[in-house]
């Protein structure tokens, strides 16, 4: 396939099948990324009630920013992967701080925020202010990998990048990102997920059992509950004591709950 003939395909499918989601219909840079952060590994689907109550609830960064971090936990609380919670909150201190409560335009900048790595970064340019920057995440690799890595095995996304580079729409670069996004979604129901084939693919690991599930244990209990002694916890929990205290003690280091003398709350 030509890249002509590819870019062409890409907005075909999109001008026919683009999704009316709640982010698309703003350019606010706030709204942009906390939905940008809670699209991490979370299907669009599970975001949609959440992204709406989170941007009702904290609806900019002066509110987000001296927000509890209970408060925020318990809106945030149904997504999973609550350092993300942490992470939205942590940025939105951060550009209080050191933005003058504006979040910054370049990717250096974006990135030095918790949460915010290169393809988040260069996500919220494109969608927040409609800048020419490419960027690499689960959609797009679908895409690029089923028309022009077919067979492949272990492909870099340095590859994929070129190729993304050469098709980007510099003239509109937040509908372009939008429109591989929405065909790369089709693509994984109507195809099977390719992401295999490349270098970086890396399968989920299980829930059940893992440090993941006690942290949130912990996080949803002591949202619930306010607060709890650590003996009571780890005997309630049925969980093995010497891992779940390692990893209360993570908790307690990263800015999420409070131990005083042995009592637990949230921070």
């Amino acid at each position: 396939m030509t890249l002509p003939t590819f870019k062409k395909t890409v907005w075909l499918y999109y001008r026919k099948n683009s999704r009316n989601l709640p982010w698309r219909k703003t350019t606010d840079p706030y709204k942009i990324l906390v939905s940008e952060i809670m699209l991490q590994q979370t299907q669009v689907d599970r975001v949609v009630p959440k992204y709406l109550e989170f941007v009702k609830k904290f609806p900019n960064f002066k509110s987000l920013a001296e927000a509890s971090v209970s408060d925020v936990l318990k809106t945030w609380q149904g997504l999973g992967y609550n350092r993300r919670a942490l992470f939205v909150k942590r940025a939105a201190e951060s550009i209080a701080e050191h933005f003058n409560g504006k979040l910054p335009r370049t990717l250096t900048e974006l990135e030095s925020l918790p949460g915010i790595g290169k393809a988040t970064a260069a996500a919220i340019l494109a969608y927040a202010h409609n800048k020419p920057v490419t960027f690499i995440e689960t959609n797009v690799r679908t895409v690029f990998l089923h028309h022009f890595f077919k067979g492949g095995e272990k492909i870099p996304d340095t590859e994929i990048l070129k190729l993304a580079l050469a098709t980007l729409d510099t003239g509109k670069p937040r509908d372009w990102h939008y429109a591989l996004m929405d065909y790369g979604t089709y693509l994984k129901k109507e195809f099977g997920n390719p992401n295999s084939q490349s270098k970086h693919y890396a399968k989920q690991s299980k829930f059940r059992g893992s440090d993941r599930e006690i942290r949130g244990a912990v996080l949803k209990f002591l949202t619930c509950n306010k607060k709890i002694s650590r003996q009571k916890f780890l005997k309630m929990s049925g969980f093995e004591n010497a891992r779940a205290t390692t990893i209360i003690k993570n908790l307690t280091t990263e800015g999420f709950i409070k131990n005083n003398r042995d009592m637990l709350t949230l921070a």
